[in-house]
């Protein structure tokens, strides 16, 4: 490519002199010759030029070569194409690649760097404030309008309104912007276009109802920065025009076996989840029995593999269950347990992909049921679905099952109604399988959860029965090797408590009584990740043991001497226990502070 100076060379200026002879100039009919006063052609001292010579000169500024002329057109010719030489095209490459560049080339480069200063002052990207939300509302309003009455006027010629229809799709596309500046969520609510836009979920058209879906869910999403008033005018926007009751219409018109449709279900689930994030709206579609039951029917559908949809139903699902105790009751009563662990039941053996969409169906699965038997009506429904078994049957078969199915049997045997669980547990010959499992070195949680099914087991199960007996007698067998595991478990979590204890002591001492109230959540929450709930429930089943058996009664306080440690180690974990549910404000357990107070009598 020609360099700049030579794009911008300035064309030669006419000499004063003659020119040379043509034997000594090939392109003389170029040179401009030097005219006289009286306007005829000047004398030389080589002599004259002939009449029939002069006519091809031409008298002025230098003219460029027939190479020169050449224009970049199209094959309609001169005055219908771009209108550009060969040169200026050039030029204008090296403007744009000089603009990539961010590039000042002197002395031409002046003139590409005004170039560019004036292209970019003609992209200034538009302010996005109040003036431009009512701008954009009333061409929107316009929009919807003028689409409906030429549906109403050419109903049956599609041609005539497909134009107004896809001036309506990029509108509505166009509201997206409003994700990122959420504080006129309030405004765009007041001028009742949120209305609007929901309404439009009930247009003829599911691409139409698609695209407004897909906006709701980007303007509810969680990545959306916005403040929780904001988001709430938006969303009371919404649900007082029944953004609910549409979303389930659409979930029953579209079809999955269509891309499109299959897209529109996904980003339906998508609201339904942002919604889900405040209480009282999770509440409210827990009564909305339609879309349980179809998220219960979704889940079931048979998929060769598991889709997206399938799986983001499941943790919708889970997500409404966890946040409505009305939504659990509803499913529960629905026998929706039952249908929970029989798509459980495959994966007592089978393994999903590590990190595919089957691995966190089940999941999600899981966290139904899981959800479900804290209520005291789950713990009857999975008792009657052999659930109990079920889990077993995970705990010896499986292996991406099986932490989970640990989790669940933890939360179906704990509780104040946790004895019927406890019971079948037992019957079940599961004694054999949780000991096995807690002689053996875990991570955290997994210890958390085994002592926790032990613990509900010790507080559940009736005084002198037959599967209370057992479950002594598994404590004491083979030289009390359970209650040895039990000490050192003790002890691990016992010393990384008081690690985080003394960090905080060293903190509260900088800090006032104001500050020290102010941090008390947040050092609480550190204890906790430090081990301090795992170690509650060691000692409260040290505290059982102690109680139950003597012979246990002395094996413990031998363990604990060797350390130094005595009973009063114990009482002080059961004493704050029992002292933090006392200033709960929430309502406790009293089964659970009664127990507590007749251990520490114990002790």
């Amino acid at each position: 490519m020609a360099s700049i100076d030579d794009l911008f060379k300035k064309p030669n200026l006419p000499s004063n002199k003659r020119q040379a002879d043509v034997s000594q100039n090939p392109n003389p009919k170029y040179k401009v010759p030097k005219l006289s006063a009286n306007g005829d052609l000047g004398n030389t001292e080589t002599g004259s030029v002939k009449d029939e010579e002069d006519s091809d000169v031409v008298a002025g500024v230098q003219l460029p070569s027939d190479q020169d002329e050449e224009m970049v057109d199209d094959d309609e010719g001169r005055f219908f194409g771009g209108g550009i030489t060969n040169n200026t095209a050039e030029v204008l490459d090296f403007i744009d690649e000089q603009d990539k560049d961010n590039l000042r080339v002197s002395p031409s480069g002046i003139y590409i760097e005004i170039c560019v200063s004036l292209t970019m002052s003609f992209q200034k990207p538009e302010k996005i404030d109040s003036a431009w939300l009512r701008r954009v509302a009333l061409n929107f309003e316009k929009k919807i309008s003028r689409n409906a009455e030429l549906r109403a006027k050419f109903e049956d010629t599609p041609q005539k309104f497909m134009g107004s229809e896809a001036d309506l799709d990029a509108d509505i596309k166009a509201l997206s912007i409003l994700s990122e500046h959420p504080i006129l969520y309030e405004e765009f609510a007041s001028i009742g276009c949120v209305s609007s836009l929901v309404s439009l979920l009930s247009h003829e058209n599911t691409d139409i109802a698609i695209d407004a879906i897909e906006i709701i869910n980007e303007l509810t999403g969680e990545d959306v920065e916005a403040e929780q008033s904001h988001w709430d005018a938006l969303v009371d926007a919404m649900l007082e025009a029944d953004l609910i009751s549409l979303l389930h219409e659409n979930i029953s018109r579209l079809n999955e076996n269509n891309e499109s449709d299959r897209a529109g279900i996904y980003h339906v689930l998508g609201v339904l989840e942002n919604l889900s994030s405040r209480a009282s709206i999770a509440e409210r579609m827990g009564k909305e029995t339609s879309i349980i039951k179809w998220l219960v029917e979704r889940i079931q559908t048979k998929e060769t593999t598991i889709g997206q949809n399938k799986q983001y139903s499941a943790e919708v699902l889970a997500i409404l269950i966890q946040s409505s105790a009305a939504t659990r009751a509803r499913l529960i009563e629905s026998d929706g347990i039952d249908i929970l662990l029989q798509l459980l039941s495959p994966y007592r053996k089978r393994e999903p992909a590590k990190g595919s969409e089957e691995e966190e169906y089940v999941e999600n699965l899981f966290d139904c049921v899981t959800c479900c038997v804290d209520d005291r009506e789950g713990k009857e429904k999975f008792l009657v679905a052999e659930g109990v078994e079920l889990c077993l049957i995970m705990l010896r078969e499986g292996k991406m099952s099986k932490p989970r199915a640990l989790r669940l049997l933890d939360h179906a045997l704990g509780g104040p109604d946790g004895a019927a669980c406890c019971d079948k547990l037992v019957e079940a010959a599961g004694l054999k399988m949780t000991f096995t499992m807690f002689m053996k070195k875990h991570d955290s949680q997994t210890t958390e959860h085994l002592l926790g099914i032990l613990a509900s087991m010790l507080r559940s199960l009736p005084s002198n029965s037959a599967a209370r007996i057992r479950l002594l007698a598994k404590f004491v067998e083979k030289d009390y090797e359970k209650i040895e595991r039990l000490i050192n478990i003790r002890r691990e979590y016992a010393s990384k408590t008081s690690v985080v204890d003394r960090e905080i002591g060293r903190e509260r001492a900088s800090l006032s009584r104001a500050e020290q109230e102010e941090r008390a959540d947040e050092w609480f929450s550190r204890r906790l990740d430090a081990g301090l709930f795992s170690l509650q429930t060691v000692d409260v089943i040290i505290a059982w043991l102690v109680a139950e058996d003597t012979g246990a009664r002395g094996k413990i306080q031998a363990l604990l001497a060797d350390r130094d440690e005595t009973f009063q180690d114990v009482k002080n974990t059961l004493n704050e226990q029992l002292e933090t549910i006392n200033a709960s404000t929430e309502d406790e357990d009293s089964d659970l502070q009664e127990m507590l107070a007749t251990l520490l009598q114990h002790l």
